[in-house]
């Protein structure tokens, strides 16, 4: 890699984000970290730092239109004018559709789609000025279908349909548009699952893996290495895409 890219993940004080930002940082790339917390993504912030890379923590409501003009502002200023976007953060708020409250699914489509729309929209400056970017997208399996999650999977196979739409409007620019979507990860998330279900998180683990083609979950190093394929040089021609990284086939 001739230049140093910036990069902006949200949702990477911990989980999949982190691990991204961790991978992203590898490769060569100055990271911003953006989460609610600053505090907390000043702490991943401080261990790529600590392993030579460079980075900054920055504290975000990817919802809130005026803290995303202000985040990457800084960012800007502070690391380089970003042409990376992995819009990662994502909220859960399960219930099935006769119990879940307004505020329920309201919450959700904020956090995943304004959200993503807020950053893209705000990133895509940058990036055609450049005429290079990167926007990576977390989707889901869940998109597909999930019982209890009409709100998330809403959300997420929505994401796809935005992820296309950026494709075709930013592909003359010289910018990709692409999405993830994970099966089972193993992470705080689906462990706070497992608590709800009055289980451990090892049994929770182990009956999906069942389910699992390659018989075991996902880790968040799972998502990271497909990050960085759709971020890197090399994967120019590769836009509009909706990678299932699942163990196993799920469209």
């Amino acid at each position: 890699m001739t230049t140093q890219r910036v990069a902006i993940v949200t949702g990477a004080a911990r989980g999949i984000g982190a691990e991204v930002a961790r991978r992203l940082s590898s490769d060569g790339h100055a990271v911003a970290i953006f989460d609610l917390d600053e505090a907390a993504c000043q702490v991943v912030a401080d261990e790529i730092n600590a392993a030579g890379g460079k980075a900054i923590g920055v504290g975000v409501d990817v919802a809130d239109e005026v803290k995303v003009e202000a985040g990457v502002s800084r960012v800007a200023a502070e690391l380089g004018e970003p042409t990376i976007l992995v819009n990662n953060a994502g909220i859960i708020r399960d219930n099935m559709l006769f119990k879940m409250t307004l505020a329920d699914w309201d919450s959700v489509m904020a956090v995943h789609l304004r959200g993503a729309f807020l950053m893209s929209r705000e990133v895509q400056q940058y990036q055609t000025k450049a005429k290079w970017g990167r926007i990576v997208n977390l989707s889901s399996t869940s998109a597909l279908g999930n019982r209890g999650q009409a709100n998330y999977a809403a959300a997420k196979a929505g994401m796809q349909g935005f992820t296309k739409t950026l494709a075709l409007e930013l592909g003359p620019f010289g910018v990709t548009a692409n999405a993830i979507a994970p099966g089972f990860i193993a992470t705080d998330m689906t462990a706070a699952t497992a608590d709800r279900l009055g289980i451990t998180f090892d049994q929770f683990k182990e009956a999906m893996a069942k389910e699992i083609p390659v018989r075991r979950v996902g880790e968040p190093a799972d998502i990271a290495h497909a990050v960085s394929f759709y971020a890197s040089e090399g994967a120019g021609f590769v836009s509009g895409q909706v990678l299932y990284v699942a163990g196993g086939p799920k469209d």
